[in-house]
């Protein structure tokens, strides 16, 4: 199975056309990683930091391609490319050929090279772990109630939040200095490189109208406050997965 999915070691952010996806599972398992839990499927494009996550009940073949489907119908732009880590909910023979099918690259990153996923593994910690954090939810109710958590999150970080993007490295002696651009929203960056138009720029831009970014973070806290009452007895802290 490996053998058909090319190993990709790193990205450059000024070297992609949006629509080229990171993706990862974060586990909300608590303390322990027996039993069913919830998982988020975490995704981020490389060009313009837009980050859709979306909860599952699970870490199922099934479950997450599911999931990767309905972030796919969110993204506002079109999905050319997936990469993602050795787990084997990601490599499978039915998103190995998903992709043929749909003419989406995909690639991997190596073994134990978090590294090599550096979008995704920041944005697993600012939006998944920030905001949920490492409680364990397993209940059918919390599953609901963090796909509602994921729908402001998604308008709250994409619309609302700057990222600035990587442009150059330089050496000083020891010291390696890096340099960023000015501070952008992912709305912003995927409307100015023209990937962000049509209809789906009009409909987010009827959101932004509608929800300015404090009724917007308050409407999240309120929905996360109602998630937390329903993480699992007794598996609060840090956790495994």
């Amino acid at each position: 199975m490996k053998k058909q999915v090319p190993i990709r070691t790193y990205t450059p952010w000024d070297e992609q056309a949006p629509g080229f996806l990171e993706i990862d599972t974060v586990a909300h398992c608590g303390t322990s990683t027996q039993g069913e839990y919830i998982c988020t499927l975490n995704t981020t494009d490389i060009a313009t930091g837009w980050t859709e996550p979306w909860a599952v009940l699970g870490k199922t073949q099934r479950e997450v391609f599911g999931a990767l489907e309905e972030i796919r119908g969110k993204l506002p732009f079109p999905l050319l490319g997936i990469d993602f880590d050795n787990g084997p909910e990601f490599l499978n023979d039915h998103l190995i050929r998903y992709c043929q099918a749909e003419r989406i690259n995909f690639t991997r990153c190596r073994a134990y090279h978090k590294n090599d996923q550096a979008h995704i593994e920041q944005k697993n910690w600012t939006v998944v772990r920030q905001f949920v954090g490492y409680d364990r939810f397993e209940s059918p109710a919390a599953l609901v109630q963090m796909r509602k958590v994921y729908e402001l999150l998604r308008l709250y970080v994409n619309l609302y939040q700057p990222v600035m993007k990587l442009i150059g490295k330089e050496r000083e002696g020891s010291k390696l200095r890096k340099h960023y651009d000015m501070a952008k929203t992912p709305f912003r960056r995927g409307a100015e490189a023209g990937s962000i138009a049509g209809e789906k720029r009009a409909e987010l831009e009827r959101l932004m109208a509608g929800n300015g970014p404090l009724s917007l973070r308050r409407r999240l806290d309120a929905e996360l406050d109602k998630l937390w009452r329903l993480r699992a007895a007794g598996q609060t802290g840090a956790a495994i997965g």
